[in-house]
């Protein structure tokens, strides 16, 4: 494969330490999506230039604040390494032993289990048609879809668009800050995201309910034994991170070769696709 798709999900593939060492549940940034999300990647339906000019799309009062470039570009330079010698060959080769029909249910169970934090983010920026179908999809998926196997909601047009708790603090006029790469990271962050991203963790029930990453005494919760959590985490992590990298194999071939500067490319990208989050 064309080294072009090394950065569409590399955020994404570089989180199996980051994510299965704090055992926190992923969300869309573009994870998000539990859908995990890519500097470059996007929806189905939707595309984000990454050649756009700084600010076309993010509107005239957005900037790329990159006051951190120096340190970034280095952590960017390794993800795309490791993706390229470690995450790429291995989801090539779960790709070929893995039917697509059981990738894409992976991913709708994984997106199913963890509608919380969008429904509380529908909630807190005022969207209550968007709350409402969040509860419906939830509802219908885990009942008619066979505890979110599949995706009937979407076939009866229950959709909404993600909502996280970046996106919430960008509805009440709050700055993105400084962008930010971290090694093992599934996504580029700006110090805004990164704190919603910690919020949508406590909004989790997944992670203190079911398998917490901290236990609490006389608290309700499936898996007590903190490194049998620990140990589930990491399986459940890296296999949601193994499977979107494969079902994103092909996606923005070409990019690489069609940019001088990829970093930049990626940091637009991602920034313009925040931006158009928060004013959807």
């Amino acid at each position: 494969m064309p080294g072009s798709v090394k950065h569409s999900m590399l955020w994404c593939a570089c989180g199996l330490l980051a994510l299965g060492a704090t055992g926190c549940a992923t969300v869309s940034v573009g994870q998000g999506d539990g859908r995990s999300a890519s500097a470059l990647s996007a929806t189905a339906d939707e595309f984000f230039d990454p050649f756009a000019e700084p600010g076309e799309e993010m509107g005239e009062d957005q900037e790329e604040y990159d006051p951190w470039e120096p340190y970034n570009a280095v952590v960017f330079r390794f993800n795309y390494n490791l993706d390229d010698y470690v995450v790429q060959p291995v989801a090539e080769g779960y790709n070929f032993l893995t039917p697509d029909l059981v990738q894409r249910t992976i991913s709708n169970v994984f997106h199913n289990v963890r509608f919380v934090p969008r429904f509380f983010n529908n909630v807190f920026q005022g969207k209550v048609k968007g709350a409402g179908i969040e509860i419906s999809r939830f509802l219908i998926n885990t009942t008619f879809g066979m505890g979110g196997l599949f995706d009937p909601a979407t076939d009866l047009g229950l959709e909404t668009p993600e909502e996280d708790f970046g996106q919430t603090l960008g509805f009440y006029g709050v700055g993105p800050g400084p962008y930010l790469l971290l090694p093992f990271w599934p996504s580029p962050l700006t110090v805004r995201d990164g704190f919603g991203y910690v919020v949508d963790l406590a909004l989790d029930p997944f992670n203190y309910l079911v398998l917490p990453f901290t236990q609490v005494e006389d608290w309700p919760q499936a898996v007590t034994n903190k490194d049998t959590a620990l140990i589930l985490n990491w399986g459940l992590r890296i296999g949601e991170i193994l499977n979107e990298r494969s079902r994103n194999l092909e996606t923005f071939q070409g990019v690489e070769e069609a940019t001088v500067d990829l970093y930049s490319a990626v940091r637009n990208a991602y920034l313009q696709k925040r931006a158009k989050a928060i004013r959807e």
